[in-house]
Parts: C-alpha cells; sequence; structure tokens
C-alpha cells in the first residue's frame, strides 16, 4: 500500500514537532508514553512519522507536554 505523499509528511511534521517539544521539557519518551497513557513503542513510532496518531491520542500528548494541540501539527 502506498500512502499519499501529504500524509506522509504531516506524519513527519508531528513526529518532529513532538520529539523537539519533548527534547525542550528534558523528558524521555518513556515519561512523555506514561504521562499520556500511551504505549511506549507507539510514541517512537510517531516521532518516527511511521504512526498515524488519533485526534485524541493527539490532544493526550499535547496535555503531557503542556503546548496547545495546534502546536503539535503546525510546520
Amino acid at each position: 500500500m502506498v500512502l499519499d505523499p501529504a500524509m506522509q509528511d504531516w506524519r513527519a511534521v508531528v513526529g518532529r514537532n513532538v520529539r523537539k517539544i519533548r527534547q525542550q521539557r528534558r523528558m524521555t519518551q518513556e515519561k512523555l508514553a506514561f504521562e499520556a497513557e500511551i504505549d511506549l513503542t507507539y510514541v517512537g513510532g510517531i516521532e518516527r512519522g511511521k504512526r498515524n496518531p488519533s485526534l485524541l491520542v493527539m490532544a493526550r500528548i499535547a496535555e503531557a507536554l503542556s503546548v496547545p494541540l495546534a502546536r503539535l501539527v503546525t510546520d
């Protein structure tokens, strides 16, 4: 299955933003996963742009990182 290039770009933007903000907060992937109540491997997949997180998951990540949800999807 070939994904739409726009979808791959969107996942990459979210992944870069999650990683950047998490690192700025000096938070490990493990801590983020715990705070957002998601699996550790899922966090890694999101940061690598390999996973397509739901709106609910992105909202939980944004809350765990103490940022508005829009910040995760803005390039």
